[in-house]
Protein backbone atom coordinates (compact mmCIF):
# COMPACT_ATOMS: atom_id res chain seq x y z
CA UNK A 1 0.00 0.00 0.00
CA UNK A 2 2.33 2.77 -1.49
CA UNK A 3 1.52 5.92 -1.51
CA UNK A 4 3.26 9.37 -2.94
CA UNK A 5 2.91 11.02 0.43
CA UNK A 6 4.56 8.09 2.63
CA UNK A 7 7.15 8.23 0.22
CA UNK A 8 7.16 11.80 0.70
CA UNK A 9 7.39 11.58 4.09
CA UNK A 10 10.10 8.83 4.32
CA UNK A 11 12.20 10.78 1.84
CA UNK A 12 11.66 13.50 4.20
CA UNK A 13 13.12 11.30 7.15
CA UNK A 14 10.26 10.08 8.89
CA UNK A 15 9.90 6.77 9.25
CA UNK A 16 7.79 4.09 7.80
CA UNK A 17 5.97 3.43 11.00
CA UNK A 18 5.23 7.08 11.59
CA UNK A 19 4.34 7.41 7.53
CA UNK A 20 1.94 4.72 7.34
CA UNK A 21 0.64 6.29 10.76
CA UNK A 22 0.20 10.06 9.24
CA UNK A 23 -1.02 8.47 6.05
CA UNK A 24 -3.68 6.56 7.70
CA UNK A 25 -5.23 9.70 10.39
CA UNK A 26 -5.09 12.00 6.86
CA UNK A 27 -7.14 8.97 5.13
CA UNK A 28 -9.26 8.53 8.05
CA UNK A 29 -9.96 12.01 8.34
CA UNK A 30 -10.92 12.61 5.04
CA UNK A 31 -13.13 9.47 5.50
CA UNK A 32 -14.72 11.15 8.70
CA UNK A 33 -14.87 14.75 7.21
CA UNK A 34 -16.97 13.99 4.18
CA UNK A 35 -20.56 15.13 4.08
CA UNK A 36 -22.46 11.82 4.68
CA UNK A 37 -20.43 9.89 7.03
CA UNK A 38 -21.03 11.56 10.15
CA UNK A 39 -24.77 11.79 9.45
CA UNK A 40 -24.82 7.80 9.20
CA UNK A 41 -22.50 7.21 11.73
CA UNK A 42 -24.77 9.38 14.20
CA UNK A 43 -28.14 7.92 12.49
CA UNK A 44 -26.71 4.06 13.20
CA UNK A 45 -26.04 4.98 16.40
CA UNK A 46 -29.36 4.62 17.34
CA UNK A 47 -29.80 0.98 16.00
CA UNK A 48 -29.57 -1.06 12.83
CA UNK A 49 -31.23 -0.14 9.40
CA UNK A 50 -32.54 -1.26 6.44
CA UNK A 51 -30.86 1.10 3.30
CA UNK A 52 -34.36 2.29 2.99
CA UNK A 53 -34.91 3.49 6.42
CA UNK A 54 -31.45 5.05 6.91
CA UNK A 55 -31.78 6.79 3.48
CA UNK A 56 -35.27 8.39 4.58
CA UNK A 57 -33.32 9.72 7.63
CA UNK A 58 -30.57 10.98 6.60
CA UNK A 59 -31.84 14.32 4.81
CA UNK A 60 -30.59 14.75 1.18
CA UNK A 61 -28.28 11.76 0.41
CA UNK A 62 -29.31 10.46 -2.34
CA UNK A 63 -28.93 6.64 -2.69
CA UNK A 64 -26.08 6.10 -4.88
CA UNK A 65 -24.13 8.18 -2.43
CA UNK A 66 -25.67 6.60 0.70
CA UNK A 67 -24.43 3.53 -1.00
CA UNK A 68 -20.94 4.74 -1.65
CA UNK A 69 -20.45 5.78 1.87
CA UNK A 70 -21.93 2.52 3.82
CA UNK A 71 -19.34 0.62 1.48
CA UNK A 72 -16.88 2.95 2.75
CA UNK A 73 -17.81 2.38 5.67
CA UNK A 74 -18.27 -1.01 5.72
CA UNK A 75 -14.57 -1.79 4.21
CA UNK A 76 -13.21 0.47 6.80
CA UNK A 77 -15.06 -1.96 9.64
CA UNK A 78 -17.02 0.54 11.11
CA UNK A 79 -20.50 -0.46 9.76
CA UNK A 80 -21.74 -3.89 9.41
CA UNK A 81 -23.79 -5.29 6.43
CA UNK A 82 -26.28 -8.09 7.22
CA UNK A 83 -28.15 -9.62 4.78
CA UNK A 84 -31.25 -12.52 5.94
CA UNK A 85 -32.15 -15.01 3.51
CA UNK A 86 -35.11 -14.47 3.41
CA UNK A 87 -37.90 -13.81 0.86
CA UNK A 88 -37.69 -10.96 0.18
CA UNK A 89 -34.16 -10.30 0.62
CA UNK A 90 -33.54 -8.05 3.84
CA UNK A 91 -30.24 -6.21 4.56
CA UNK A 92 -29.45 -4.39 7.67
CA UNK A 93 -27.08 -1.90 8.55
CA UNK A 94 -25.19 -1.56 12.29
CA UNK A 95 -22.20 0.16 13.31
CA UNK A 96 -19.97 -2.06 14.66
CA UNK A 97 -18.07 -1.67 18.12
CA UNK A 98 -15.10 0.79 16.12
CA UNK A 99 -17.89 2.38 14.37
CA UNK A 100 -19.47 2.70 18.09
CA UNK A 101 -16.27 4.10 19.28
CA UNK A 102 -16.40 6.71 16.44
CA UNK A 103 -19.87 7.37 17.55
CA UNK A 104 -19.34 8.29 20.70
CA UNK A 105 -15.92 10.57 19.41
CA UNK A 106 -18.15 12.37 17.27
CA UNK A 107 -21.06 12.65 19.96
CA UNK A 108 -18.44 14.45 22.02
CA UNK A 109 -17.47 16.79 18.95
CA UNK A 110 -20.84 17.66 18.95
CA UNK A 111 -21.44 18.88 21.84
CA UNK A 112 -18.38 20.72 21.76
CA UNK A 113 -20.02 22.70 18.95
CA UNK A 114 -23.31 22.99 21.14
CA UNK A 115 -20.96 24.36 24.02
CA UNK A 116 -19.20 26.82 21.82
CA UNK A 117 -22.02 27.13 19.52
CA UNK A 118 -22.44 31.00 20.25
CA UNK A 119 -18.72 31.90 20.41
CA UNK A 120 -18.18 30.73 17.40
CA UNK A 121 -20.66 32.38 15.36
CA UNK A 122 -19.68 35.40 16.77
CA UNK A 123 -16.29 34.70 15.56
CA UNK A 124 -17.81 34.02 12.06
CA UNK A 125 -19.43 37.82 12.22
CA UNK A 126 -16.85 39.56 13.44
CA UNK A 127 -14.25 38.23 10.87
CA UNK A 128 -16.76 38.66 8.05
CA UNK A 129 -17.60 41.89 9.52
CA UNK A 130 -13.73 42.93 8.78
CA UNK A 131 -13.60 43.33 12.27
CA UNK A 132 -10.80 40.28 12.90
CA UNK A 133 -6.82 40.98 12.69
CA UNK A 134 -6.39 38.72 10.09
CA UNK A 135 -8.98 40.31 7.43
Amino acid sequence: MGSALRSQLESAGVSAECASTIELVRDVLARVGDRWTVLVVTTLAEGPLRFSALHGRVAGVSQRMLSQTLRALTRDGLVARTAYAEVPPRVEYELTPLGRSLSDAVAHLTHWVRDHQAEIVRNREAFDGGDSPAA
